[in-house]
């Protein structure tokens, strides 16, 4: 039964390893376009609108 739970402690670990792994996977690219000169204007305001709008569509689903 000990063996059970030291398994189920191991679980939060993995979860958030797993997480951390596949952020650093997916923003790779993003770090990359920002070494080339002209994507380091265009990434940032790109970035900001997403956020934009995403924040806009939530605040009018939730009524705020």
């Amino acid at each position: 039964m000990n063996d059970f739970w030291d398994n189920i402690s191991r679980y939060p670990r993995f979860f958030v390893s797993s997480v951390a792994g596949s952020l650093l996977v997916i923003l790779a690219p993003f770090k990359n376009l920002l070494k080339i000169k002209k994507f380091q204007f265009i990434v940032p305001i790109v970035l900001i609108l997403f956020f934009g709008v995403l924040y806009k569509v939530i605040a009018t689903m939730t009524g705020l």
